[in-house]
């Protein structure tokens, strides 16, 4: 019995949902989401912070802002960044719950 299995997603939602977890899969970028869900941060404070380079932060930033994660805001001479929203973080509850199970 050839029995075909159909998806009730659309292979371009899968795409995107994959490429969303991607993104968020990487400790960096991971971290500089819980630290900016706390605080707006510039470049300066998220590598303080985490005890990184600027230039590798800006790299990780770029990254989350072309997937909507993260939006920036100019002040004086320096870009500050905060969360674009907040559904992500309803994941990642999701997920440190099936963790801690």
């Amino acid at each position: 019995m050839d029995i075909k299995t159909t998806s009730p997603i659309d292979k371009e939602s899968i795409q995107s949902i994959s490429k969303l977890f991607k993104v968020i899969s990487d400790p960096t970028r991971l971290s500089i989401l819980f630290l900016l869900q706390q605080k707006e941060c510039s470049v300066g404070n998220i590598a303080i912070s985490l005890d990184m380079e600027q230039s590798a932060i800006s790299h990780q930033l770029k990254i989350l802002k072309d997937s909507s994660l993260v939006k920036a805001r100019r002040e004086g001479k320096s870009m500050v960044y905060s969360l674009d929203d907040l559904h992500v973080f309803s994941i990642l509850e999701q997920i440190l719950t099936h963790i801690n199970e």
